[in-house]
């Protein structure tokens, strides 16, 4: 069934050891994740994070919202090993493109995720820069479906553009479902990030919808009979 590279998302330190059923080839984290799991040091907690993503792709992103600072940080992170890709935003947070920093960056032979992309413009904007790289283009998906758009469609149109225009992968980020991951593979994207709850969910492709509707029914009633409910 795979036919595009599998990221995980997000995982704790412990869940990187898990066993999903299907090979993981890269990990993705941001700040956002890092606070959510009460990260004390930025640094210190990718580090440890390494060794257990076994030389795969990671990827860590830069926070800074300052052209300086941006590409100090950049810096860092890629010094942390050979497999680091540093994310950079799309913009700064009053909407400014990041390109001199991609810029600087490409220079400097760091490979790059752009992230938080959602339009073809912004892909339009940033390509002339990125084309003769392997930079991955994080296109959050799930996201561009939460402003009530087709996602498939905007996906597939900047699935098509990059291939013709650039060597950069396109991934579809923020998935909302496991199906994302058929629709990432129909739309042309060559990778796609998944929490581990999403990645372990894959296992069910494939399964009888009547099997699976029997194991559903047989769960609403044991988990009633265990609690003792009655009416």
């Amino acid at each position: 069934m795979k036919k595009i590279k599998l990221f995980a998302d997000g995982l704790k330190i412990n869940e990187l050891d898990d066993d999903f059923g299907i090979d993981i080839d890269g990990y993705t984290f941001n700040p956002s994740i890092f606070k959510k799991h009460e990260v004390e040091d930025y640094i210190k907690h990718s580090k440890k994070l390494l060794p257990k993503c076994k030389n795969k792709p990671v990827s860590f992103e830069v926070f800074a919202d300052e052209e300086k600072e941006m590409i100090k940080q950049a810096k860092i992170l890629n010094k942390l090993g050979n497999n680091i890709y540093v994310k950079v935003p799309i913009t700064y947070t009053n909407k400014e493109f990041t390109s001199r920093v991609l810029e600087t960056l490409v220079k400097e032979n760091i490979k790059l995720n752009v992230t938080a992309i959602f339009t073809l413009d912004q892909i339009k904007k940033v390509l002339p820069i990125l084309k003769e790289t392997n930079t991955i283009l994080s296109v959050f998906a799930g996201r561009i479906y939460d402003c009530g758009l087709d996602a498939c469609k905007i996906m597939k149109e900047i699935c098509s553009e990059v291939k013709a225009n650039s060597k950069c992968e396109t991934l579809w980020a923020s998935p909302r479902m496991p199906y994302d991951y058929i629709s990432a593979i129909n739309v042309g994207a060559e990778i796609i990030t998944m929490q581990g709850q999403q990645i372990k969910k894959l296992k069910t492709f494939g399964k009888k919808p009547e099997d699976y509707s029997l194991e559903t029914v047989k769960q609403f009633y044991n988990d009633a009979l265990s609690s003792g409910f009655k009416i």
